[in-house]
């Protein structure tokens, strides 16, 4: 009989062990696993019991957490949703997250390590910190004179400070609430399903994900190129490029909208928007240096973060001599985003050292202690101080007695380019007018602001100029904003 009960006790104390060794399996081999496994909901309830951090503009929060006392506790707000989303992104119960709201989710959803109280303390506790906020570089006046400036047509405006690279304004239109995303349910749904149906796209951040051809605002990366390569050793002279031009090998001829531009300088081909000058500017340049020369401005960098990614910019690596003539000019192959562009007039205000652009200044704790803080650096040098010297003048006498008029500000420097780009069949589509300028006080050592301008549905002649009627005005009401703060 005893040894009967020291073989059960034994065999009892042999599952213990088996089970002792299995929950230890389960709860430090497996628990990784089985935390981010998809049918366990307790992440999700742990993710929504508590209130989300904010993200601030000019030290406001522009973001909120609302009780809904459902399972999913907190639902994320929006304060001018339309104004910010470009900026904010969604946070949303069923859609997940983008952009800045994606991007610093650790900070915001209070799991970032850098925000625990001693190292590893989240992951020995399996607990989160209450969550910090996230401090954008945007500036609000300037935010909302571009929102308002689109007034709901197709478009975006990027707006960077030269000498540091902060972003202070971006803004794409149409835009959409991100807190009719942000619940559970039939009413999410159906917006979800209504704002990826609507043609317009109004989720695409047209500001950083959107490509367009530039136009003639791409004219200022050929004459960076053309100059620093020793093509052109004097903008005043005559380039000795006819009028018309017959793009290389074909029949066809490029028409200019302005006159005045047969064997044109090149100073008269930016103030006036020759473009037979300058696409045989790019042609005589050669691919190569065209290449050298766009790289260093950004375009093809498939790695530019702000910290959302953006879409890369192109222009073609291989190329006959007639598509690199309509390159040079912007059109072709040749797409930029409306941040991509800005960093272009920002790098010629900076004297050619282009900066990195960012849209975090710094990321809080919950008590306002700074966890990380965005460091300035420079992304390239994109052209020769000399070259940019020399393009801050041509820029100027685009405003002062050019295509760029509409951009002049009473008091301060401003220095501008237009431009028109056409696209559809046959280029019969409405062109999209770019502008793209920096603006500098007259009291200042330095520019204040770099902006780009897109304006997809403009009702503008296919002109050059349309660029100057349509997108100039916004960027001047930007530009303007930036020299009274």
């Amino acid at each position: 009989m005893t040894r009967c009960i020291r073989w059960t006790a034994g065999f009892f104390l042999l599952l213990l062990a088996a089970l002792l060794v299995n929950a230890a399996r389960i709860q430090v081999l497996d628990a990784d696993d089985l935390d981010h496994n998809p049918a366990n909901r307790r992440d999700t309830v742990a993710r929504y019991s508590q209130k989300r951090g904010d993200i601030l503009v000019d030290g406001k929060a522009v973001t909120g957490s609302r009780d809904t006392g459902e399972h999913l506790r907190y639902e994320r707000t929006y304060l001018h949703g339309p104004l910010y989303a470009p900026v904010t992104g969604y946070a949303s119960q069923t859609y997940g997250t983008t952009l800045l709201e994606n991007t610093e989710d650790p900070i915001l959803s209070g799991t970032d390590p850098m925000l625990a109280p001693f190292p590893f303390w989240n992951d020995i506790t399996r607990s989160r910190q209450p969550g910090g906020d996230v401090a954008t570089t945007v500036n609000a006046s300037m935010q909302r004179v571009a929102y308002e400036g689109l007034a709901g047509r197709r478009g975006a405006v990027a707006a960077v400070e030269p000498f540091s690279g902060r972003i202070l304004a971006l803004v794409s239109s149409p835009s959409y609430d991100p807190g009719a995303l942000s619940g559970t349910g039939s009413g999410v749904a159906d917006a979800w399903a209504r704002l990826n149906g609507e043609s317009a796209q109004p989720m695409l951040n047209r500001a950083i994900r959107g490509t367009y051809p530039p136009g003639s605002t791409f004219k200022i990366v050929t004459a960076a190129a053309a100059l620093d390569s020793g093509t052109v050793t004097d903008p005043d002279a005559p380039t000795g490029i006819a009028e018309p031009y017959v793009l290389p090998g074909t029949d066809t001829t490029l028409p200019n909208e302005a006159e005045g531009c047969d064997r044109a300088s090149l100073a008269y081909a930016i103030q006036w928007s020759c473009n037979t000058v300058m696409a045989g500017l790019g042609v005589r340049t050669g691919q190569s240096d065209m290449l050298d020369t766009v790289r260093k401005f950004g375009f093809n960098d498939t790695g530019i973060r702000i910290p959302s990614g953006v879409a890369a910019s192109h222009f073609d690596t291989r190329m006959s001599d007639d598509q690199l003539a309509l390159s040079s000019i912007g059109q072709f192959d040749t797409r930029a985003t409306p941040l991509q562009m800005a960093m272009v007039a920002s790098a010629v205000a900076n004297g050619g050292d282009l900066k990195y652009p960012y849209l975090v200044d710094r990321t809080l704790a919950s008590d306002g202690d700074i966890v990380s803080r965005t460091g300035q650096r420079s992304y390239a040098r994109a052209m020769n101080p000399l070259t940019a010297q020399r393009l801050r003048t041509m820029m100027i006498d685009a405003v002062e007695d050019g295509t760029g008029s509409n951009a002049a500000i009473d008091g301060a420097t401003v220095g501008g380019k237009t431009g028109t780009a056409q696209h559809g069949v046959d280029n019969t589509g409405t062109p999209y007018a770019w502008f793209i300028a920096w603006a500098q006080s007259g009291t200042s050592g330095r520019p204040a602001v770099a902006v780009a301008v897109v304006v997809e549905d403009a009702e503008a002649k296919r002109t050059d100029i349309s660029g100057g009627g349509d997108a100039a005005p916004i960027a001047r009401a930007v530009m303007e904003a930036a020299l009274r703060d």
